[in-house]
Formats: C-alpha cells, structure tokens, sequence
C-alpha cells in the first residue's frame, strides 16, 4: 500500500463522501489508498458495485437518516444501530413504527425552528444595514 499524501484519500474518507458503507465495499477497495483522480472518476463513472451498493445498499448511518427523514440520532433513539439495505429501508416507510412516527416529527420541528431563527437572523441583519 502506498503513503497517503495530500492528493489521496483513505477508503473510509471516500466511502464517507461517496455515502457508502464500508464493510459492505470490495476488499480491493479498503485495502487501498484512492487519489483525488481515482475519486472522480468514481463519481463520473461508477463500477457496477458502486452502483448496487448505492442503489440497495446496505447503507450507512447518514444516508438511512436521510431516507427516513430524521436525525441520525433519532435512529439510535429508534434502536437502529446497523446499515440498513433499501428494502429495509422501504418496509419502515411503508409501515412506519411508532419511533419512527416520533422522530420524524421531531425532525420536522427542529428544521422549522433553525428556518425560523435563520430569517430572525436575516431580517435583523437587514435591519442592521439599512440604519448604518
């Protein structure tokens, strides 16, 4: 395996960026150290593993909490503590728990409360450059 230097990235970095779960990647992938060109070109065009991992997973904890629209803390409060596939995460959207009821809700709340604070911020910020 080659040193990292600053053009190349560590596996989990890559697999972090391109929302992959790691454990769930090629060998051949996590044994490597990937340059920014490599990394591009995964994105351009992705092999076939990319795309069947990003298409029915298992994915990682950020991209289930954003499938279910919640925090990533709110799928530990529900007892999600594993990668999830896209069946999986199809089956708890279509017959949602309770938790998942919950958390969404929750979600949904704080979202609209940093909306909120965020124009407060705008409209005094405004305010602020019209007086000087």
């Amino acid at each position: 395996m080659t040193s990292a230097n600053s053009q190349s990235m560590k596996p989990a970095t890559v697999a972090k960026k391109l929302g992959l779960y790691l454990p769930a990647t090629p060998q051949e992938f996590q044994d490597s150290v990937i340059t920014r060109e490599e990394f591009a070109e995964l994105q351009a065009n992705p092999p076939e593993w990319l795309a069947e991992l990003r298409r029915n997973g298992p994915h990682p904890r950020p991209v289930v909490a954003q499938k279910l629209n919640v925090s990533i803390s709110g799928l530990a409060r529900g007892g999600v503590e594993e990668a999830l596939t896209t069946a999986e995460i199809t089956a708890l959207l279509q017959a949602p728990p309770a938790w998942l009821v919950a958390e969404r809700a929750t979600h949904a709340a704080v979202r609209a409360e940093a909306q909120r604070v965020k124009e407060e911020a705008a409209k005094k910020a405004a305010k602020k450059a019209r007086t000087e």
